[in-house]
């Protein structure tokens, strides 16, 4: 027989899997899930809406149900602050909610540590800390973005056995499975990075073409020193996304095309440096780009990997070995020192898929 501890975790992981649903796409606002419980059972559930409003409590309570003595588990403190909605802790009190428990409080000043004092005026029980471990990595680029004002930065990469990145006959690396994988894993992030070297020999769209998630395409930033970036190129066909270009060589017919082109182009001096990345980064998060996702070469992972920019590193690898066939453009000393312990539970046939803490 389950104890109310034990109900109580089931409930919060459930929250966390509805937070996990719109994770990437809720703009500048965290992605929160909650559930209500009653007698046991789950009687709704919400979470952000895309963009970041409504918010999950009112998602999951804005619906002609009977929630009076029920019970809220949510991933974040709930806010208690009027900005371009009205607090979720009102529509909490108003629905005659029995007890709120939620994993960690929120770093936004105008709400930490006001749900507690706002609910129990109304003697609504407020419980905290379930699962908090969990929530602080969950929570990370959305702590990163309003505490040093940087965005989390994640990467991937597709090695054959014996580390190589790129084959001879073009052919990818892994299967359809492992590119399906990337396809969902670029869902959770609001930006993809990649290079112009990349971007010119891949010609990828960079985009999610999985049916349910077509629409959560990240934008797209292209690092391009030199304004190397081919005219004709697939990414121009995602519609409703927003490209940027970092470049520092000036070319104002490439400019003008791709201005026409809604994309826009943004001049710096310089481009090499710890520093100067740094800079673009913390552009990027004035931008509103809180989660972002490297997929690129060896060369420019290796620059991230060594200059500590990136926090998590997914590495799929085959079972075979391209030999003779298989090529780098950069060194794969990285990537051969990092030890392959925290393997994901997904089937790939053949294929394996690392999670790799860098941070």
């Amino acid at each position: 027989m389950q104890t109310n501890q034990n109900k109580s975790l089931l409930f919060t992981k459930l929250a966390f899997e509805q937070a996990k649903i719109n994770l990437g796409s809720t703009g500048t606002n965290p992605s929160v899930g909650c559930v209500v419980e009653k007698n046991g059972s789950v009687i709704s559930s919400g979470f952000t809406s895309l963009n970041g409003r409504p918010h999950a409590e009112y998602n999951a309570l804005n619906k002609n149900l009977n929630f009076k003595r029920s019970n809220i588990f949510i991933s974040l403190e709930p806010c208690s602050h009027f900005g371009k909605t009205k607090p979720c802790t009102n529509i909490i009190k108003k629905k005659g909610i029995k007890k709120v428990s939620f994993s960690i409080f929120d770093i936004d000043k105008r709400s930490k540590k006001l749900a507690k004092k706002v609910l129990r005026k109304k003697n609504i029980i407020v419980k905290s800390g379930l699962l908090s471990k969990y929530a602080k990595i969950f929570y990370k680029d959305y702590f990163l973005g309003r505490k040093k004002k940087f965005p989390l930065i994640d990467a991937k990469i597709a090695v054959s056995k014996d580390y190589y990145t790129k084959n001879k006959k073009n052919d990818n690396i892994t299967n359809i499975h492992s590119i399906k994988r990337v396809h969902l894993l670029r869902s959770k992030y609001n930006c993809i990075i990649s290079t112009s070297k990349t971007i010119n020999e891949d010609n990828s769209k960079l985009d999610c073409r999985i049916q349910g998630i077509t629409n959560k395409s990240p934008d797209l930033v292209i690092i391009d020193r030199n304004f190397k970036l081919k005219k004709k190129i697939d990414f121009l066909k995602i519609k409703n996304r927003k490209v940027i270009i970092f470049t520092s060589k000036k070319d104002k017919s490439k400019e003008l095309y791709f201005k026409k082109k809604n994309v826009k182009v943004t001049f710096l001096k310089k481009m090499s440096s710890n520093e100067d990345y740094t800079k673009i980064f913390k552009i990027l998060n004035k931008y509103g780009y809180s989660r972002i996702f490297v997929e690129t070469g060896l060369v420019f992972l290796n620059f991230l990997i060594s200059n500590k920019f990136l926090n998590n590193l997914y590495i799929f690898k085959t079972n075979i070995s391209l030999g003779s066939k298989g090529f780098n453009y950069g060194s794969s000393k990285f990537l051969k020192k990092i030890k392959l312990k925290k393997k994901i539970n997904v089937n790939l046939f053949n294929n394996s898929l690392y999670k790799i803490d860098l941070k």
